[in-house]
């Protein structure tokens, strides 16, 4: 994710710390241990044979479950944007894939491509203002995601329904993600263009390189059918990099990089599930 910072100070820390502090909010405001009896299909014979040793029984906070995720596959579609990426515009697609341990629990794999939407403002400006001052050879270099894949393990450890105006109950999860990967890199440099109708122009693709990454995030699934799920994501993979590359004497020193991908996709379960009679 090379979104290029234009300082090394840029706010990239707080970005995966303020989501690591949601996560765990979220776990320890809104989960309970007594939620991970929520995956017992014999809840009532459980019950029971806690009353018969004369034991208090465990009720799960989340009960007949909507959707059930234990050993079942999960693949679909997800497209993203890079928001925190000052120079250029890199919106990407991507394939994730899981297998659900329980229905907590999961590895999964995702893959990105990032695709070239062109430069944002920030790149024209700088560009235009070393034009105005005399300095012709001066080139803009701009980071884009090219290509990543990433294998986490993801942790879902809240499940909840929302009643939606009294029309209908949603039922969704919530998850976090944890993980190491590689994101390949792509560098174009720009300049002011003498085409009147264009404010900058390429003259470098510049290289491409690879980065070994981390992988942080959090998400939501909104389980549309029993198969079928609305996945919203956010993420970020901070990597060590070179810093830009202004064409000095000496090399840029190597910085830590954040890219920030949010995304939203469909999520289908596979095989199918055993039906439940009702959502609620």
């Amino acid at each position: 994710m090379m979104p290029q910072a234009t300082s090394p100070k840029e706010k990239s820390l707080p970005i995966w710390m303020s989501m690591l502090a949601i996560l765990w909010v979220g776990v320890m405001g809104l989960w309970s241990p007594n939620a991970a009896a929520a995956d017992d299909a014999d809840f009532p014979a459980a019950q029971a044979l806690a009353e018969r040793q004369g034991k208090p029984a465990t009720i799960p906070l989340i009960q007949n479950r909507f959707f059930l995720k234990k050993n079942r596959f999960e693949f679909g579609p997800a497209f993203g944007y890079v928001p925190n990426n000052a120079f250029v515009v890199n919106p990407s697609g991507g394939l994730i894939l899981a297998y659900h341990f329980s229905e907590t629990f999961a590895a999964e794999a995702d893959f990105l491509y990032g695709i070239d939407g062109g430069y944002k403002n920030l790149t024209i400006r700088l560009v235009q203002i070393a034009a105005d001052s005399g300095n012709q050879n001066f080139q803009q270099p701009a980071d884009r995601i090219a290509l990543g894949a990433i294998f986490s393990a993801r942790w879902a450890p809240i499940y909840g329904k929302i009643n939606l105006i009294g029309e209908g109950v949603l039922n969704f999860d919530f998850y976090g993600t944890a993980g190491l990967g590689m994101a390949v890199v792509n560098t174009k440099y720009y300049v002011s263009s003498t085409n009147p109708d264009l404010p900058v122009e390429t003259v470098d693709e510049g290289v491409s390189r690879g980065n070994f990454c981390l992988n942080l995030g959090v998400g939501f699934n909104f389980f549309l059918t029993q198969f079928i799920a609305l996945k919203l994501d956010a993420r970020t993979t901070p990597y060590w990099g070179p810093g830009p590359d202004y064409g000095g004497d000496t090399p840029p020193e190597s910085r830590l990089y954040a890219p920030f991908v949010t995304s939203a996709g469909l999520a289908i379960f596979v095989p199918k599930m055993k039906s439940r009679l009702f959502n609620f």
